[in-house]
């Protein structure tokens, strides 16, 4: 980090900032420094939920993070270039197993893809959605934010324009 607390990651080196570690690391990813992004590839079965109404759970999702206990936001451009149906990429706050919130787009082939939010409070999901016309590749970047007790989540875009997905209040103990 920063000497203001701010992590800063452009993607622009060889390897990953010392702040960053993976949770389910993907198989398939590496840094292009030329391009300042990081490309992976999920793979097959893996996802962020907890006891939704009809029995879902999974907690293997790839997930890149810095740990920090201060209020943040945290902004980034996402590419998705979806195969699959439910193929989905997207930001998340993760406090426990039990307890996080995530954003994404769930690209749906035949029709409207979705893009919304994820609360787990007390490991029981929920989710808020808006549908999207969209294409076989999809750009666009997502903030999400934490203040105290509170998750902000946004979407762009272009990233100038910013568009309220949802607020949402997370049990933190």
């Amino acid at each position: 980090m920063e000497k203001n607390g701010i992590l800063n990651e452009n993607f622009e080196s060889e390897r990953l900032s010392n702040e960053l570690q993976w949770r389910c690391e993907p198989r398939k990813w590496f840094l292009d420094k030329n391009a300042s992004q990081l490309v992976l590839e999920t793979d097959e079965e893996t996802d962020y939920w907890q006891k939704t109404h009809y029995g879902f759970q999974a907690d293997n999702g790839h997930f890149l993070y810095a740990t920090t206990n201060k209020n943040f936001r945290m902004t980034t451009k996402v590419k998705l270039s979806p195969r699959n149906k439910y193929d989905q990429a997207g930001l998340m706050i993760r406090l426990s197993e039990d307890t996080w919130v995530k954003t994404s787009l769930e690209y749906i082939p035949d029709g409207f893809s979705k893009l919304g939010a994820v609360v787990t409070n007390r490991g029981y999901s929920d989710w808020s959605t808006q549908y999207v016309d969209c294409e076989d590749t999809v750009e666009l970047y997502y903030q999400i934010s934490r203040i105290e007790q509170n998750c902000y989540v946004n979407y762009s875009w272009d990233g100038k324009e910013w568009n309220q997905i949802r607020i949402a209040h997370v049990d933190i103990p």
